[in-house]
């Protein structure tokens, strides 16, 4: 690939360091590096064994992920956030650039971590309802460091959100209305949060230890043995010499790197620091080319087979294979960038903008030839799970053929030695530390939720304020052709999707979907939306909150590259992915686009996607303000609004829609020809 970033690559993890909390970690000295890789590698040997050999009990293996996670966030992320990965000045109070007080809260966080997991289980039982004052210390102590911890590696907003929920079952007398309970005495609330599996040791913390660290760490080895690369370069090949090839390189990019990694932010420097310059090169303006970007790598999240860590909540919520929630997620992600792609084309139609040339472009041959061993353990991952295997031990054979290939590589730039092999083990626990903090936290937020009940009472606020403002609506013509109850759904989906975007804004996609979920999905349920479908809504609202300002972190990260204003970045970000914020609506109204939803039907699932894709198009075309030619400003207003049509699902919505179309349709290919005359 010939284009290469205006950019260092200390510049690049500068950026990603700013925009991304789980990333800001300290540069220790060399005695400290050394001691604090033992336990990151050893992390990464433990879970590999755990996984695939060992039988463990659940609670005991969660204690110990647990005591992992605490003891290396206090050792590896400072008090104070560092946007720089200065050394600390020497100091008495310091050992070898780490504060001695984190050492000594590192060592605390694994005591409290492992205390009661490692109580014979006869005498936690028996506890359990009745805990022993030590417990409760104890409890207390780990709460209070989970907190720290989530603070350090994720921000303030969770910690801020969790003690908020704690001070709401504490004081449920006091609470007003729907929201009052007869309240828990902080003994009650440290039983339910510490000595249960409804709190910090829950389903979170469970999922993250039991499938989201393997997966983490088989998209780092696989990083490092060149898939990535291999993604990027075909990605090149296949889209960058078609009009504003570069935009089109990042969106298949982007799609491809989001089948191995969940992270917007990491996806949006990987490989925005190739495609965001080359978007500019060829004439995009700078917070367009970024805002293609982050709205391409949020779909990594959304993206089988790894959807971030949702996919594995949803397993274990929903009790049902893998496989089908990647199944789906299949078709909703497509449409996401069918989306991006439309209207990234529109865009450089409208522009003029060319593609490269073909000196610019690798050939496909050579990329295979050079990155086809990197294939390997994708193939195995996939074929795994799609044959029916747990996702742990789909992920433990996929982390072995990366190793297996990793040291046999035939590209030498791609291949592992003891020492790389060391970092990428090192690297891959690393990226779990932020998240499983998070799940812990979450955790918190989750044992509330079951203790107070606060999720019913919350979804029944919800339903009916979206009743009375139904009511309203149901009165007025021509609103009036929709019932009340259609009325009420409708903005029950509206004011839960603003929830989530507003929920999101900072927060880790998975832990914003875990706490909607426990909030949100109660009130789906009394509006009798399946329970896939509700999870599926909330995760993709979640998702969205990456690239909507105020807090868009995707948008911002892409902008630090792209030297744009960050906020324009985020606002063009969002009208990308307006298409990511229809399809739950989408799916909501007609299940079947999600393959395994009760009731699926193939008849269903084509009208849908037809009209998904027609008016997901259109939509594109509206807000691009080209269709055949440069559109008037009521021809804009008007495709938008027929767009509609074709997303609703329906033979009849998508009827009266091509019968609207069709006549601006003529208008544009009058105003070509007479374009193209003129010229």
């Amino acid at each position: 690939m010939t284009d290469q970033s205006t950019l260092s690559q200390a510049e690049l993890e500068a950026i990603e360091r700013k925009y991304d909390p789980e990333l800001a970690f300290r540069t220790a000295g060399p005695i400290m590096a050394v001691v604090i890789s033992i336990p990151l590698v050893a992390l990464a040997f433990y879970q590999y064994y755990a996984s695939g050999f060992g039988l463990i009990r659940e609670l005991l293996h969660r204690g110990i992920f647990l005591a992992f996670m605490l003891g290396l966030i206090f050792l590896l992320f400072s008090w104070r956030r560092s946007l720089t990965p200065e050394v600390a000045p020497k100091a008495w109070w310091r050992f070898d650039g780490v504060p001695i007080f984190d050492i000594v809260l590192a060592a605390l966080g694994v005591t409290a971590a492992l205390y009661l997991p490692l109580l014979p289980p006869q005498i936690t039982a028996q506890r359990v309802g009745n805990p022993a004052p030590f417990d409760v210390f104890m409890g207390t102590a780990l709460l209070l460091l989970v907190l720290e911890a989530t603070r350090r590696s994720v921000g303030w907003t969770l910690p801020f959100i969790a003690c908020l929920f704690i001070g709401f079952a504490l004081f449920g007398p006091i609470m007003p209305g729907a929201l009052k309970h007869g309240g828990a005495s902080w003994t009650g609330l440290i039983n339910h949060l510490y000595m249960t599996n409804q709190g910090i040791y829950g389903i979170a913390l469970g999922v993250m230890a039991k499938y989201v660290f393997l997966f983490v760490l088989f998209g780092v080895l696989a990083m490092r043995i060149g898939l990535g690369q291999l993604f990027i370069d075909l990605a090149m090949a296949m889209a960058g010499r078609y009009a504003g090839g570069p935009a089109k390189v990042a969106i298949f990019s982007s799609a491809f790197m989001g089948t191995i990694s969940g992270s917007s932010i990491a996806n949006t420097v990987t490989t925005g620091s190739l495609t965001i310059p080359a978007m500019k090169r060829i004439g995009y303006p700078p917070h367009f080319a970024g805002a293609v970007e982050a709205t391409a790598s949020t779909g990594g999240q959304i993206t089988p087979p790894i959807l971030g860590a949702a996919a594995f909540i949803m397993v274990e919520y929903l009790e049902i294979p893998l496989r089908d929630v990647l199944a789906a997620a299949l078709f909703p992600a497509l449409l996401h960038y069918f989306g991006v792609l439309t209207m990234v084309h529109l865009e450089a139609k409208k522009l003029g903008l060319r593609g490269l040339s073909r000196a610019e472009l690798p050939q496909v041959l050579q990329v295979l030839r050079a990155h086809w061993a990197a294939i390997v353990p994708l193939a195995v991952l996939v074929y795994l799970i799609l044959s029916g295997r747990t996702p742990d031990y789909a992920a433990v054979w996929g982390i072995t053929a990366c190793v297996v290939v990793g040291f046999l590589n035939p590209n030498p730039d791609y291949r592992l030695n003891l020492r790389s092999f060391w970092n990428a083990l090192a690297d891959g626990s690393r990226s779990t530390l932020a998240v499983g903090a998070a799940a812990a936290t979450v955790g918190v937020v989750v044992g509330v939720v079951t203790l107070t009940g606060v999720g019913f009472r919350l979804g029944y606020v919800v339903v009916q304020t979206a009743n009375d403002i139904g009511t309203f609506f149901g009165g007025i013509w021509p609103f009036s052709f929709f019932s009340v109850a259609q009325w009420a759904l409708f903005f029950s989906l509206l004011l839960i999707a603003i929830a989530c975007i507003l929920m999101g804004a900072g927060i880790p996609t998975t832990a914003t979907y875990i706490i909607l979920v426990a909030v949100a999905a109660p009130a789906l349920a009394q509006l009798q939306v399946q329970p896939l479908v509700s999870h599926f809504f909330v995760f993709y609202y979640g998702v969205l909150a990456d690239i909507t300002p105020p807090v868009a972190l995707a948008a911002y990260a892409a902008a630090g590259i792209a030297g744009s204003n960050p906020f324009k970045t985020g606002n063009t970000a969002f009208r990308l992915g307006i298409a990511k914020a229809l399809v739950p609506f989408i799916f909501v109204y007609s299940p079947s686009l999600l393959l395994v939803a009760d009731g699926f039907t193939w008849s269903a699932f084509v009208i849908t996607l037809t009209g998904a894709v027609i008016g997901i198009g259109l939509l594109g075309a509206a807000f691009s303000g080209y269709l055949l030619t440069h559109l008037k400003g009521w021809q804009r207003w008007y495709i938008g609004l027929v767009s509609l049509l074709f997303v609703a699902p329906g033979l009849l919505t998508m009827t009266l829609g091509l019968l609207l179309i069709v006549p601006l349709v003529l208008l544009q290919l009058r105003d070509r020809r007479a374009a193209a005359q003129a010229a």
